[in-house]
């Protein structure tokens, strides 16, 4: 068809600069000369530091595992799905409703100090406080005197739904059935206990913009904050005294790099180590990292979403929602420009859930279609679009590019905007846009609250709203079985892929890497992190 080959052309010619500039020469095979120094880490990022303060939290993976050095959360995931301990000894529930945190009996700040549970409930009070102005606490508006937002109290010291139980347990008590799953991925994960001890006298409305969390003094876990610079670099020192034991490596740093400069930083040894969603490789690298002679990769399961968001106040006709997503050829980008390493679906759940539906079957590029949508909609054809895309993913820049010119044969203008992540969430939260690209890792075991976040709050990207789709997703936390699960979530796939208020651009297998000779470090989506303390150099 005509319109295909229009993209053809413009692929192709993406191909060949690509091409140009992810050519090698054989010395890139060769291990790298420089030695080295045993004393230090640094782990390639590509996204810029949204905030180092654990009660401004938000959904960026470089804000949650830089903060998690300092300050633990209670629980993590481990590469294969398992709930782990890091805080908390355990999460546990007999009811649904009664969350039972036991916190580590060893666990003490770096000053020797217990940690207690007068200090979560200190730090979960705080990061909900309206003064101090989390926009991203949701989750906790599960819990009993909570508000919608999941704000407490001003200045509140105690709330229904928390009790201390004793000096190392906590309950949280929801208003509602909770499954398990979804408490660990809102609070287990997020929440960043912080020393009551040394913070309860700073009052709420400073809290946003205390200087000491720049350089924290008394922390919970392996590292100590030392420096940063938003968009360059994070460097830490090892905690002596961290309860788990001294970490091997003394010097922790964060190189906050463009992606192209990865590989280049892999192969030179200047970086050594990239998780998949804190460092995103330009798929052209791929080939390049993987022949590495100093390098080991890890190329994981299709799980983060390019998730397109639709803004449906500026674009409020379904028809136009609908041509967007038909004008989007996915599977030529998939296979040109990701090299393969990605799936199609539509809605969140990928094939890596157990709660995946395979019988719903992605939109298929259709420019024909689209054309008459558009037409049938009266759409204004010299209106202007805004599509908000994250400089950091080079790779999406240029499908973002061909998806821009796809639209424009269907009589949509689209305008690409490439801001850093900082910027780009801060536009999004301001609903700032008409289309919104950003990678999101929904979890596999639980997409409840990354669902719920992304089209059934108030302040989601899209400013959707879908009582049937707000049904099914309550319907979720008092499902009795993993089937019933499923068909909820398939329902709520099949209304999104019929409004869409989002759409996958497609789900990556993206790739991390780490220098051979770094003992006791294997970077994946989740758990990269969680013994950190072990890492060391061969000697």
């Amino acid at each position: 068809m005509k319109l295909r080959k229009g993209f053809a052309i413009v692929l192709s010619f993406l191909l060949v600069v690509l091409s140009l500039a992810g050519c090698s020469s054989a010395s890139d095979n060769k291990k790298s000369e420089n030695k080295v120094d045993k004393n230090v880490v640094t782990i390639g990022a590509t996204d810029s530091l949204t905030t180092i303060n654990p009660l401004l939290v938000d959904l960026t993976e470089l804000g949650k595992y830089a903060i998690g050095l300092n300050f633990l959360p209670l629980i993590e995931l481990d590469h294969k799905l398992n709930v782990v301990g890091q805080l908390a000894d355990s999460v546990t529930t007999k009811d649904n409703r009664t969350f039972t945190v036991k916190i580590n009996n060893k666990a003490k700040w770096s000053d020797g100090q217990d940690i207690t549970a007068d200090d979560v409930i200190f730090s979960v009070l705080r990061l909900t406080d309206p003064k101090v102005g989390n926009v991203n606490i949701g989750g906790y508006a599960a819990l009993k005197g909570f508000s919608d937002s999941g704000n407490s109290p001003d200045g509140a010291t105690s709330i229904a739904g928390l009790k201390k139980i004793d000096n190392k347990t906590v309950a949280f008590i929801t208003k509602s059935p909770l499954s398990i799953a979804t408490f660990d991925n809102t609070i287990g994960r997020y929440l960043f206990t912080v020393p009551k001890h040394v913070l309860k006298d700073v009052s709420p409305d400073q809290l946003s913009k205390y200087s000491w969390f720049n350089k924290p003094t008394v922390v919970s876990g392996p590292y100590k904050l030392v420096k940063y610079d938003s968009n360059h670099y994070i460097t830490y020192t090892a905690n002596k005294n961290y309860w788990r034991g001294a970490p091997k490596i003394k010097n922790l740093n964060i190189k906050i790099v463009p992606s192209s400069q990865l590989y280049s930083g892999l192969k030179s040894g200047e970086i050594d180590f990239v998780q998949q969603t804190l460092g995103v490789f330009p798929q052209e690298d791929y080939k390049n990292v993987q022949k590495l002679s100093n390098v080991k990769t890890v190329l994981e399961q299709p799980l983060t979403h390019q998730l397109v968001s639709i803004n449906t106040k500026t674009i409020s006709d379904v028809r136009i929602r609908r041509a967007i997503q038909l004008a989007t050829n996915r599977e030529e980008i998939v296979k040109s420009l990701l090299n393969g390493n990605g799936d199609i679906v539509d809605g969140f759940v990928t094939s890596y859930s157990p709660y995946y539906d395979a019988s719903i079957k992605p939109v298929a590029f259709d420019l024909k279609k689209a054309k008459k949508l558009v037409d049938e909609a009266h759409w204004d054809k010299s209106k202007k679009l805004t599509f908000l895309v994250n400089s950091g993913d080079s790779t999406f820049v240029q499908a973002a590019n061909i998806i821009a010119a796809n639209l424009k044969t269907i009589g949509i203008n689209v305008t690409v905007q490439t801001l850093d992540l900082s910027n780009l969430l801060a536009k999004a939260s301001k609903h700032q846009f008409d289309l919104f690209a950003v990678q999101y890792t929904l979890s596999p075991i639980d997409p409840y609250p990354d669902v719920d976040w992304i089209v059934n709050s108030d302040g989601d990207w899209p400013q959707y709203k879908n009582s049937k789709l707000a049904d099914n997703l309550s319907k979720i936390q008092s499902a009795k079985s993993v089937e019933e699960t499923k068909q909820l979530y398939s329902n709520i796939d099949k209304i999104v892929q019929k409004d869409v208020p989002v759409y996958s651009a497609y789900v990556l297998r993206s790739l991390g890497a780490y220098n051979k000779d770094l003992k006791n470090a294997e970077p994946h989506i989740y758990g990269s992190f969680n013994t950190i303390e072990k890492w060391e150099w061969k000697k």
